[in-house]
């Protein structure tokens, strides 16, 4: 893939066997319902550790969707503009890696894309299951379209 430089990514992390952990990649499937612009992809990025390095080297825009144990509300949407590694909430245990390592080590190769990241608080669960709960199923809408309308923004800039 070799992206043109107004392309972006909708990156959504997540482990879709540990229930509302995997919040990213079912946002990544119902966007892959809606009409993106020209030149924005989407990608189920999983658990994918420092595999997901090289979307931080290929696109210039990155929107990036992950459940977040931040003590708000079940459901809660945060949007961040994170410019440092320390901008980004912990992330899970689920994941091989956090966001700020490989946003850190993206930095140190000097690869600094444009990100908006987008969390929704979940409830820490040991549940081993690949069903989101209601409350969290329920957000998929409005994460959609705060996707869609920081896409607006960004077609706008650009």
């Amino acid at each position: 893939m070799h992206p043109q430089p107004d392309s972006g990514l909708i990156l959504g992390i997540g482990n879709v066997l540990l229930g509302d952990e995997g919040i990213g990649p079912a946002v990544i499937a119902g966007l892959g319902k809606e009409k993106l612009p020209h030149g924005w992809h989407l990608l189920d990025g999983g658990t994918g550790g420092f595999l997901l390095l090289e979307c931080f080297r290929t696109f210039p825009r990155l929107i990036l969707i992950d459940a977040c144990l931040d003590n708000q509300p079940e459901g809660t949407i945060t949007i961040r503009h994170p410019r440092f590694a320390a901008d980004y909430p912990s992330s899970l245990s689920a994941h091989d890696i956090g966001l700020a390592d490989l946003v850190r080590t993206a930095q140190l190769l000097g690869d600094q894309p444009a990100v908006h990241l987008i969390t929704i608080s979940v409830k820490e669960s040991n549940l081993i299951t690949g069903e989101l709960s209601p409350a969290i199923r329920a957000v998929i809408p409005d994460v959609i379209r705060e996707v869609i309308n920081l896409i607006a923004e960004e077609v706008v800039i650009s």
